[in-house]
């Protein structure tokens, strides 16, 4: 998906499912972080040698349920202070982002699931087409009908 795509949709949906705003936002910064990792197509030497490492260990789960876990067992331990867990909130949060932007390359192609070597996925659309934005706009629809239903 495009980066906005990832960010709208995330957004969306982690404001349709807890209601607050900074969660939301920053989700939004996560959903980007993955393809972040692999740094900028347009900067690099050959497009080519970027794209054959695109969705490689950026885009598998592991690494960033890994920090997830590390941040709700500090906090639960007590151990991070009291202002502290607005941090890890954040940082909680963008991880999360980054892990629906995953899900949702996965709907656009392959990426990694349970081990690097192999990535699964499926082609709903092409990244860039008139079917991803009609996807991304159906996503936003749908959170906005959940929102305001509930």
């Amino acid at each position: 998906m495009k980066w906005i795509n990832h960010q709208i949709v995330t957004g969306m949906a982690v404001y349709a499912v807890t209601g607050n705003l900074l969660f939301a936002a920053c989700s939004m910064a996560g959903a980007v972080l993955p393809d972040k990792i692999e740094g900028n197509p347009r900067e690099a030497a050959s497009y080519w040698s970027w794209r054959s490492r695109h969705r490689g260990w950026s885009h598998w789960p592991a690494p960033y349920l890994l920090v997830i876990a590390v941040l709700l067992v500090v906090n639960r331990q007590g151990l991070a202070a009291a202002d502290m867990w607005d941090m890890s909130s954040i940082a909680l949060w963008m991880m999360v982002g980054s892990l629906l932007h995953i899900l949702e390359d996965a709907l656009c192609g392959k990426v990694p699931l349970l081990r690097l070597s192999r990535k699964i996925g499926i082609k709903l659309f092409t990244v860039g087409s008139f079917t991803e934005y009609f996807f991304s706009i159906a996503v936003v629809l749908l959170c906005y009908i959940f929102k305001v239903s509930r």
